[in-house]
């Protein structure tokens, strides 16, 4: 199997995986602060994988080269994280998760930008598609609110922590030394964990962490092992291996991928009219996919 197949295969995972975060994520998000939530799965997170590169002897001197580099990417993935669950206090899972699914756009944008990273014609075409699909589902498939540009408080917290993440990927790829991937994640994933424990200190410490509901521990370990731990090495893996917008197209799935996770937590589907919107996500997905050589990306170094 070739490095981009491998790549490809790491994201389908990835969006699967991420996908159950939005569901369960909307159950616990008005339970527990976002900040403390976070900063706990990152430290379960940074444990696992530590364990990991001791276990594997992955450690290469290169990853103490420049440290920062580690702060800025935990900086984002934290933002990211945090903003994701203050817009899941007010937004539908499914409808956050369309959200998510303009973040291609913008690191196509991003990736010229860091990377020179050219979109052809027919790539545009199928972002466009995509961006289309996912605003049909973001305004609930209401003509009258998506021309009146009525989105939901939620939603517009949740998009500015996509700005983070479309911002993340390129950047991995732009500050990677050569490091082994799981090394590099071991590395964001302490950083983040320093910033949120800074950031949350007050929340961490206001939270009664023995009167939760369970449904938060469930939650929260499958954020730090699933949605955290595998997802962020099997990010850090398609992006050393593929364009930065290739990358992000996976997220088109995570909507269908939402819903498949509401129907089995029993909370029900979207509108019919809505479906339509997820359908146009599945379709940029498919066109981006079939043109292998859609973005010329620069050899990496």
């Amino acid at each position: 199997m070739s490095d981009a197949a491998r790549g490809h295969l790491a994201m389908l995972l990835f969006s699967a995986l991420v996908a159950g975060s939005f569901s369960l994520g909307g159950m616990v998000a008005n339970e527990i602060a976002p900040a403390a939530i976070n900063a706990v799965r990152f430290a379960i997170a940074a444990v696992v994988i530590g364990a990991v590169v001791a276990a594997t002897g992955r450690f290469d001197r290169r990853a103490l080269q420049a440290p920062w580099r580690y702060l800025v990417l935990g900086g984002l993935f934290a933002a990211y994280f945090v903003l994701m669950f203050e817009g899941l206090k007010t937004a539908p899972p499914v409808s956050a998760s369309a959200v998510f699914t303009l973040t291609p756009v913008m690191s196509a944008g991003i990736g010229w930008l860091l990377l020179r990273q050219v979109t052809t014609p027919r790539m545009a075409a199928a972002l466009a598609i995509g961006a289309a699909g996912a605003l049909w589902v973001i305004f609930r498939a209401d003509l009258s609110a998506l021309l009146a540009l009525e989105v939901g408080r939620g939603e517009l917290i949740y998009f500015v922590g996509c700005v983070a993440h479309a911002v993340y990927t390129p950047m991995v790829r732009k500050l990677n030394r050569g490091e082994p991937a799981v090394l590099f994640t071991f590395g964001m994933l302490l950083a983040g964990c320093a910033i949120l424990t800074v950031y949350g200190w007050s929340d961490i410490q206001a939270t009664d962490w023995t009167a939760l509901p369970g449904i938060v521990w469930i939650a929260l370990l499958y954020l730090a092992f699933f949605a955290s731990a595998a997802t962020f090495v099997l990010l850090q893996y398609a992006t050393l291996r593929l364009p930065s917008a290739k990358v992000m197209a996976y997220t088109y799935l995570t909507p269908s991928w939402v819903l498949a996770w509401e129907l089995a937590l029993g909370h029900g589907g979207p509108r019919p009219l809505v479906l339509a919107g997820l359908g146009l996500t599945v379709v940029a997905l498919l066109l981006l996919l079939k043109d292998e050589e859609a973005v010329r990306a620069p050899a990496m170094r």
